[in-house]
């Protein structure tokens, strides 16, 4: 991860552009887009099989495969109007208009260091898959009392939270749906982690466009699928 961040890139290719360069601050939220691009160490980690073993073990898909992948480094700090650390209460799906409604669309956070409370960790709402697209759900929002008076909830909608603490090598899942965010990172090490954004058969770009997150599919070097079920 820090050789990515320093703009050392092993495969002789840089990531795909990205809100975050090397070069920017190391105290604000850094996600870079496609670091497989860029890193053999990161193509084979988000190759392997069992993170497809275990998202088809809980969809029950025949096909997993690698749409598009996130590199996250969340340092020591508080969220202030200049630093950014808090990722507010979203939908991935908000997001994901490059698919067709319906898509089967999940995500595999994987954790390169330990997450404790006090990392900020990724923050999920159980059961909130079911409540179907929210208005205001917003990744941007550092303020996450604010982004969630705005969600839109169904009535009779239970809100409660749930950390995602693990050690380093851990993984979470979680659907296209799920209401999710985190806070500010207290410990004294920052928070690196991955998430692999994943589809199974049952998913289809907007009009089989490829253009936007959907751009590289066809490509499985940098795009692999990590599951096929066999007979």
């Amino acid at each position: 991860m820090d050789a990515i961040r320093r703009g050392d890139y092993d495969r002789g290719r840089p990531p795909n552009k990205s809100p975050w360069n090397p070069g920017d601050p190391d105290d604000t939220l850094c996600k870079i887009e496609q670091p497989q691009f860029a890193s053999q160490g990161v193509l084979d980690l988000i190759s392997h099989s069992r993170i497809g073993e275990l998202a088809a073990e809980v969809t029950g898909a025949d096909r997993i495969q690698v749409w598009w992948v996130q590199l996250l480094y969340k340092p020591v700090g508080r969220e202030t109007e200049s630093t950014r650390i808090n990722i507010g209460w979203h939908q991935d799906c908000n997001y994901w208009g490059a698919w067709e409604e319906g898509s089967e669309l999940l995500t595999a956070w994987v954790a390169l260091t330990d997450v404790h409370e006090a990392s900020g960790p990724m923050r999920f709402v159980p059961g909130s898959q079911r409540w179907g697209l929210l208005k205001g759900s917003d990744f941007h929002s550092g303020d996450l009392d604010a982004t969630r008076a705005r969600l839109s909830l169904r009535s009779g909608a239970q809100w409660q939270e749930e950390a995602a603490l693990m050690s380093a090598g851990g993984l979470s899942l979680h659907d296209c749906f799920t209401v999710h965010g985190s806070g500010e990172n207290r410990s004294d090490a920052p928070r690196r982690s991955f998430a692999i954004h994943l589809r199974t058969q049952n998913s289809r770009p907007v009009d089989n466009r490829r253009q936007g997150l959907t751009s590289f599919i066809d490509d499985t070097e940098v795009c692999p699928v990590i599951y096929e079920r066999r007979e």
